[in-house]
């Protein structure tokens, strides 16, 4: 292990270096740089969060084209903040984004909070989060630990053991510290937290990646310890992989005229929120739901194509079944209209549907006509 004089060391040169690698050839153009509204960068933060950047940007420009502002976004409806988010996952993000609004405008006046401790404090917002909103928008010298900032410390620094433990990420946070550029250096460079805080997002996200890390083109190789050793491939430490487990799930896509019935899931768990279709762990608990839904009427169940989504933790195996009620027959009667309701075919872009699920609603209006 390095020793600690070495470390420190180690740290003073990351930042000199990282910030003029990052004006040469750094990410500067992204739709949520070159700006310090605090709105736009949270929202960017937000969705970053184990999301890829080339995933994020069409979501948050439709999501600023809906909410340009963080008043609009609190005034705003949780059923239109989980409709744009569909497909992103991860979803208590977007029920966090809509709270952190409601929570700005109500507590801080509808203005960000000034400083990276007040940030820390709103829903949804860590540590690592608060402090990057602050050196992009107030130049605070806040240090910033993402997954992929994790990796770039663990490598340049020689870190063995789980990042994610207790006891590493003490450690990682304590370099994370320690190499912030100097209060003096910032003085002379005044945008040199925001260049020095891409900068590493920048190397872990396009250089310093999980595999095959691009060495030859690191701005910090000459320092970092796991080129030094040869241990680029070993670290960080991998993690024990756990076995994926497969799950069945059976759907009920239940259709009358041109509707379909949807229910909102639970507040926790998988899919929270969002407006899906009913569903049971087998094809006899499937068939029950459907009878109390459908009360007097009993359509035929037909199956349809079996088809897997890969989730975090495991894979779900979706088995869909379609249930037509006759087009004369009376609609079931709803018992709670905010958690169920018969949606149109052509209003299904107004709720949040999980991406799993909403091609095969759609998927109904190409196969079939409805009178």
């Amino acid at each position: 292990m390095t020793p600690s004089s070495t470390r420190d060391d180690q740290a003073l040169k990351i930042a000199p270096t990282l910030i003029r690698w990052q004006r040469s050839a750094g990410r500067n153009h992204l739709p949520w740089q070159n700006t310090a509204d605090p709105y736009r960068i949270w929202l960017s933060e937000i969705m970053l969060q184990q999301t890829q950047v080339a995933t994020v940007i069409p979501y948050y420009q439709r999501f600023l084209e809906r909410f340009p502002d963080v008043i609009s976004l609190a005034h705003g409806s949780l059923d239109e903040v989980m409709a744009l988010w569909a497909g992103l996952g991860y979803y208590s993000r977007a029920k966090n984004l809509h709270a952190c609004a409601k929570r700005i405008e109500q507590d801080w006046q509808g203005s960000f909070p000034p400083d990276s401790r007040s940030l820390e404090t709103l829903p949804g917002i860590g540590r690592s989060t608060a402090a990057a909103i602050a050196a992009f928008c107030y130049g605070e010298r806040a240090a910033i630990l993402d997954g992929n900032v994790r990796r770039v410390f663990c490598r340049f620094f020689g870190i063995e053991g789980d990042p994610g433990s207790r006891q590493t990420l003490l450690e990682l946070w304590a370099l994370a510290e320690l190499a912030l550029p100097s209060s003096s250096f910032i003085e002379t460079q005044p945008d040199g937290m925001r260049r020095y805080t891409q900068g590493l997002m920048d190397l872990g996200a396009t250089v310093c990646t999980r595999s095959r890390p691009d060495c030859q083109s690191c701005p910090l190789r000459t320092d970092c310890t796991a080129v030094a050793t040869g241990r680029t491939d070993s670290l960080p430490t991998p993690k024990k992989r756990k076995i994926r487990h497969e799950k069945d799930v059976h759907v009920l896509l239940m259709t009358w005229q041109n509707a379909v019935y949807l229910h909102r899931r639970p507040d926790k768990g998988i899919w929270a929120n969002l407006w899906s279709l009913p569903d049971a762990p087998t094809e006899p608990d499937l068939k029950k739901v459907l009878t109390t839904l459908a009360d007097k009427i009993v359509p035929r169940l037909e199956p349809m194509a079996a088809f897997s989504h890969e989730l975090t933790h495991f894979r779900m195996v979706i088995r869909p079944w379609r249930a037509s009620l006759p087009d004369d027959a009376a609609l079931p009667a709803l018992t709670n209209t905010d958690r169920e309701q018969w949606v149109k075919l052509e209003e299904l872009g107004r709720y949040g549907i999980p991406a799993a699920i909403r091609p095969l609603i759609e998927g109904i209006t190409q196969t079939c006509h409805f009178s």
